[in-house]
């Protein structure tokens, strides 16, 4: 009983995660797994289609605690910039209709390409087997950053190292990155 609790207690202190088969992950300077689905609008999502902007692929589910607090901050990040420079593309991983919804609906200001990738194709695509896990394709249309598994104690250096990646013409005349 004692080790259940403290099982439990690990648990709920690490980032999520979520115990999938193993496919290995795109790494730097891969090209990353074509998305290949619609967004929730019914718009292809089309990674090649976005070559010349810093793109954002986020994998999240409404139970990652840690999911659920980066996407108004990648939200922030994708308004203070605009979609000329930038697209933020939110997936969620394997979950029902409702707790999909729930999450859009509790977050209906954010400007955000959404995916409900319900059957996980894009998830095991990109070898999700943590949450959050993020990867940034830079400019090039290959992969410059990866993320998996932190907490939500790491979000504004994440904030940081995007606004880093994005052409100075993205920053001009907006203001600086406040605090998140």
């Amino acid at each position: 009983m004692i080790r259940h609790l403290l099982l439990a207690a690990r648990l709920a202190l690490a980032p999520c995660a979520y115990a999938g088969d193993a496919v290995k992950q795109p790494g730097i300077g891969d090209v990353p797994p074509p998305i290949a689905m619609k967004d929730r609008k019914g718009n292809a999502v089309d990674l090649d289609a976005l070559k010349g902007k810093v793109v954002v692929v986020t994998f999240w589910a409404s139970w990652c605690g840690p999911c659920r607090r980066e996407l108004p901050m990648l939200g922030h990040v994708q308004k203070l910039v605009g979609r000329e420079h930038l697209e933020v593309i939110a997936i969620n991983m394997k979950e029902s209709r409702d707790d999909y919804l729930g999450v859009l609906r509790a977050n209906k200001d954010l400007d955000l390409t959404f995916v409900h990738d319900v059957r996980g194709v894009v998830t095991d695509r990109y070898g999700v087997t943590a949450l959050p896990n993020m990867f940034i394709i830079g400019q090039d249309g290959l992969i410059v950053r990866t993320h998996r598994g932190y907490s939500e104690a790491v979000l504004e250096s994440f904030a940081r190292e995007l606004i880093a990646l994005l052409p100075e013409e993205a920053l001009q005349g907006r203001a600086p990155p406040r605090s998140l």
